[in-house]
């Protein structure tokens, strides 16, 4: 009975573990970038919640998003705030620094998630933003 038990345990964790991962994205309704956005978390195994959002500012201020980093969505996972287009991959980085209020790719810059460009790219760095209003860069891209 105890074999079966582990046994049914070990398999809960593996099929919790393959569930993609839930983020909520907030955006201007006339947004097309921000598709894209969301179709770069898509491909990269998350799950995204969209939200049309009228008051684009005011849910920012609530969030705590400076404004000198905004951009054209904010996303929320882990009660966390992902400002612009972030990728995938700093997301889940995110997720283990519990020191983060958030992250951000300010502006819109080309070759960013989203913002495809072809072969034109902006250099951007990816901000973190502690608990105590710091900030600090994470990483460059490209």
């Amino acid at each position: 009975m105890r074999t079966l038990l582990l046994a049914f345990g070990l398999l809960a964790a593996a099929t919790q573990a393959a569930e993609p991962l839930a983020i909520d994205v907030y955006r201007d309704p006339a947004c097309g970038c921000c598709k894209a956005w969301m179709g770069h978390l898509e491909t990269q195994g998350f799950k995204v919640m969209d939200h049309p959002e009228s008051d684009m500012p005011a849910l920012k201020t609530r969030l705590g998003v400076p404004p000198r980093l905004g951009s054209c969505h904010t996303a929320v996972i882990d009660g966390k705030f992902v400002e612009g287009h972030v990728p995938a991959a700093e997301i889940l980085a995110l997720r283990r620094q519990p020191d983060l209020l958030g992250i951000a790719v300010p502006g819109m810059p080309a070759g960013a998630p989203g913002m495809d460009a072809g072969d034109y790219k902006v250099p951007y760095q990816v901000l973190g933003v502690g608990r105590d209003g710091s900030e600090r860069v994470l990483a460059d891209y490209p």
